[in-house]
């Protein structure tokens, strides 16, 4: 299936109704999207991937082989890097029915969660927080942290662009300078001495 303002390859399955796929976004080789399901615009999801009745926002990128389960949301700009792992129930039995008791997931602006990182039913991981690979996330994840290990923990912090902040809390790539306030990260307003010099590299 495809039309003029999104791409699915004919091995994609786009199930309706009520399920909407925005502008630019491309649905890759196996996908399987449920009916209801609404996906943003400028989204890219890998081949092997499965979409439920979710809400995926804008220019999210979704690597091979993510199951996105009812009750995950992703808003703006998340990256989802291969195989990992979302999970709806937080004590799941084979034999004991729980679709009533699904728990929230929400994952943040701008967010990126690692290859084969597994994520526990009801967590919230804030904006541009970087889960490495591999890692198991099981309480709630504050802005900007970055948590590695099983079980997660945070050992840095990650400035909006991806970098790990260094000791002085002022990005080496964009040059974003940030403060830790009662174990939360803030952002500082930009340095006009900094900005003024960078315009003037620039022109």
């Amino acid at each position: 299936m495809s039309r003029p303002d999104h791409y699915a390859h004919p091995t994609a399955i786009v199930e309706g109704p009520g399920t909407h796929v925005g502008s630019e976004t491309k649905i890759w080789h196996f996908v399987h999207v449920m009916p209801g399901a609404w996906i943003g615009d400028r989204c890219v999801v890998g081949q092997g991937c499965f979409i439920g009745k979710v809400r995926i926002g804008h220019g999210c990128k979704i690597q091979n082989n993510v199951s996105i389960y009812d009750g995950v949301t992703l808003e703006d700009d998340v990256f989802l890097g291969p195989s990992c792992v979302f999970t709806n129930v937080k004590h799941p039995r084979a034999h004991v029915e729980r679709k009533k008791e699904y728990a929230r997931t929400l994952v943040c602006k701008g967010a990126t969660v690692g290859a084969n990182a597994t994520v526990m039913a009801g967590i919230t991981i804030g904006e541009y927080a970087m889960i490495g690979a591999g890692a198991v996330v099981t309480a709630d994840v504050p802005p900007h942290a970055v948590v590695v290990g099983a079980p997660g923990r945070r050992v840095a912090w990650a400035c909006a662009c991806g970098e790990t902040l260094p000791d002085d809390m002022k990005c080496t790539r964009c040059g974003d300078r940030y403060a830790e306030l009662d174990g939360l990260l803030e952002h500082l307003p930009s340095d006009p001495l900094t900005t003024t010099q960078e315009t003037l590299r620039t022109d």
